[in-house]
């Protein structure tokens, strides 16, 4: 299965989104960061003011042998503020004091987890350091060592992670809504944008859309005015398009004409021709009726001159037939029995050549179509002709006549070698002949095929072949 093609629009319209959202998402990123090293930087200057603050206080004095503050010691001293984490430690590492002032005021005193976490932070002398302590969520630390006692203290990233996280939801929401607002827009500037290309494809699919291989072609359709614009990359488009239409029109005018005069010519010739060549074919047999004696060379030439006349005959009338029906001329409009013309067809076929096995498959007697009858017998036979010229003896030759809905399928197969794939295409064209591919017992002007195809297009049919070593069937289909 293969994958569709984006459209110019859509690959235009998401491409540019994708470039708008990939410079929301820059410059969401960096605003994200630069807001994070700021915050972070005025934290780290709060924690150092709270270890000065610490320090302050540790250097006033504390038990030596407590882990927090004496309750007795009464001495004054300033309050740290909600959210301080302040841990005092002695020259041998032990716990002086530890406490963690919550956001309601409340203080806490640290386990000894938590101190241990602490302690093992390595913390390096007033420079702020993230850890993570149980229950209580991430800090930024720094520690200071000073006449014996080393005092750690640090505040929460809790504001930190809150702030860069609502203002990452913030630049999503917005950038989101933003990208939104972009599509839409971008489609409607690319529709009506785009509109004048998109007249100018319609303008090509309707030329595309027209015979343009036979016959008296008029292309009327044109880009408008409106649309050819040379300082414009659509208008130069539409431009050259006209410009091209117009030499294709006037190209197949001059062919038109060129063809009309061919048929006029071939027409006229042949319709000249058929009087001179009874002529010489009505002396040659009046020369050969005679009792005078001839020598075996004029007699000879009398039996040649007859059977070359009558061969010219013969093509002469087949080029006057097809400039006839080149030239649209009507056809009687009867109805015709296709099986009466298919049984006097294969009679006519066996009685000429007995070599072959001549078989009729009838499916139904009262199959009948509209038209020539003189005309379809020629097809008829025309097939059956081209089988016993371009067959060897003894070849079966099969002709059935079936119906297929509203449409009558009259079918000639043979059992023969085949045709050449070569010419397969243009079998049906004139003066072509598949001597090449099949044994040839008599001559053949290849003109039968050319004459059979335009006899059934003529009655609004088709002619088709198929091939294949042993086995060639020629389809007529008529409509009923």
């Amino acid at each position: 299965m293969t994958r569709r093609r984006w459209t110019l629009r859509r690959t235009l319209v998401v491409g540019t989104a994708c470039v708008v959202a990939g410079g929301f998402l820059v410059t969401g990123a960096t605003t994200v960061v630069a807001l994070q090293s700021f915050v972070y930087e005025r934290l780290d200057a709060q924690v150092l003011e709270g270890l000065e603050f610490a320090a302050g206080r540790s250097g006033e004095g504390a038990p030596d042998d407590a882990r927090t503050p004496d309750p007795t010691d009464e001495r004054p001293t300033p309050a740290p503020r909600a959210g301080t984490l302040q841990v005092v430690l002695d020259g041998d590492g032990d716990v002086v004091s530890s406490q963690y002032v919550t956001p309601t005021g409340a203080e806490l005193v640290l386990t000894d987890e938590q101190i241990d976490t602490v302690e093992a932070a390595d913390l390096a002398p007033r420079t702020p350091t993230t850890i993570t302590l149980a229950d209580l969520g991430a800090f930024r630390v720094a520690a200071d060592t000073g006449g014996g006692t080393t005092v750690v203290a640090g505040l929460p990233l809790e504001e930190v992670t809150a702030t860069t996280s609502a203002l990452t939801v913030i630049l999503v929401a917005v950038a989101g809504g933003s990208l939104v607002v972009v599509v839409i827009a971008l489609s409607v500037f690319v529709r009506r944008t785009l509109r004048p290309l998109d007249r100018v494809a319609d303008v090509a699919q309707r030329v595309a859309a027209r015979p343009l291989s036979e016959g008296a072609v008029d292309i009327p359709d044109r880009v408008a005015p409106a649309d050819v614009d040379a300082h414009a990359e659509v208008g130069r488009v539409g431009a050259s398009l006209n410009t091209l239409l117009g030499h294709i029109e006037a190209a197949l005018a001059a062919r038109h004409r060129s063809e009309e005069r061919l048929r006029r010519f071939i027409a006229d010739a042949s319709h000249e021709l058929r009087t001179p060549l009874a002529s010489i074919r009505g002396y040659a047999q009046l020369s050969l009726g005679e009792a005078a004696p001839m020598t075996p060379t004029q007699e000879r030439s009398f039996d040649r001159i007859a059977a070359e006349s009558e061969r010219m005959a013969s093509l002469v009338d087949d080029l006057l037939l097809l400039a006839r029906l080149d030239a649209g001329q009507p056809l009687r409009r009867e109805p015709v029995s296709l099986a009466l013309l298919a049984i006097d067809a294969v009679s006519d076929a066996h009685a000429a050549d007995p070599t072959r096995d001549w078989r009729l498959d009838i499916s139904e007697e009262q199959i009948e179509v509209v038209g020539d009858e003189n005309r379809l017998r020629q097809v008829i036979l025309n097939l059956l002709r081209n089988a016993r010229t371009h067959t060897p003896q003894g070849t079966i030759v099969t002709t059935r006549l079936a119906r297929d809905g509203d449409v009558a399928v009259l079918e000639v197969e043979d059992d023969g070698p085949g045709i050449d794939p070569a010419i397969r295409e243009v079998l049906f064209e004139r003066f072509v002949r598949g001597d090449s591919s099949r044994n040839r017992d008599a001559g053949s002007t290849g003109l039968g095929l050319s004459i059979a195809q335009a006899i059934v297009g003529a009655h609004g049919g088709s002619i088709g072949v198929r091939s294949a070593p042993g086995r060639t069937v020629f389809s007529v289909r008529l409509p009923l």
